[in-house]
């Protein structure tokens, strides 16, 4: 049994992949999607198995799920499948907390990232991990809105003040024994969002750490030749 107290935290990146990606109108899970040459999920698990910042990456797949071992062949050094992936989200990522008591410990940090996220590089992890800085409730990438923004509603539009608006990315990174605290006190799925709004609802504030625009996440069919832009560019962060 891994102790819980002793030692310097460590950083372990967990992909939560049991997802169907209905809003992508894809033949299967949007995280095998090819997306620049390879599925989506196997550019977001390169981005952590080239950071020396992660001591292990955990993917989280459906029990049933029957291509994982084509895109992570068993094996493969610093990278687990947990094949116990829930029905939502948030289920999927308390079932891996849950599952992996055993190898970490409660200081350890947890950088949850989705798998639709195919432009995460090594630069970008570090950034996240620098900026949050040992902060006791965590953060996450994230980037202000700069687009005026709009509110529709009962056939009237009012537009809403920007300022202070972030638009939420992955990683976050919370210690493990916060980010299972709050995924388990949470009593509505739906109304959790991310990762950081569990957190939120404790009363804790997470760090917003400056994101990337090629960081964005791969849901409509239009995404993917914009993620694909991005990802034939070199990369300097």
């Amino acid at each position: 049994m891994t102790d819980n107290t002793a030692g310097a935290p460590r950083h372990y990146a967990l992909i939560p992949a049991a997802g169907v990606g209905a809003r992508m109108a894809a033949d299967g899970p949007k995280q095998y999607l090819t997306v620049g040459g390879k599925p989506m999920l196997r550019h977001a698990l390169e981005a952590f198995l080239a950071s020396d910042r992660i001591a292990h990456t955990y993917i989280v797949v459906s029990p049933a799920d029957g291509q994982i071992d084509a895109v992570v062949p068993p094996g493969l050094d610093g990278v687990t499948v947990l094949r116990c992936g829930g029905a939502t989200r948030m289920e999927t990522v308390q079932n891996a907390l849950h599952a992996l008591r055993a190898q970490v410990r409660d200081g350890d940090s947890i950088l949850v990232h989705d798998a639709a996220r195919p432009g995460l590089t090594p630069a970008l992890i570090a950034r996240l991990i620098d900026g949050v800085a040992g902060d006791p409730a965590g953060g996450l990438l994230a980037l202000p809105v700069v687009d005026t923004v709009k509110r529709a509603a009962g056939g009237q539009v009012a537009t809403v003040p920007r300022d202070g608006l972030w638009l939420a990315q992955t990683p976050q990174m919370f210690p493990y024994a916060l980010l299972r605290r709050a995924l388990d006190a949470a009593t509505d799925a739906s109304a959790i969002t991310d990762d950081a709004s569990a957190v939120e609802a404790l009363g804790l504030s997470p760090r917003l750490v400056p994101g990337d625009p090629r960081n964005l996440k791969v849901t409509l069919p239009a995404d993917v030749r914009i993620a694909e832009m991005y990802l034939a560019q070199p990369t300097s962060n």
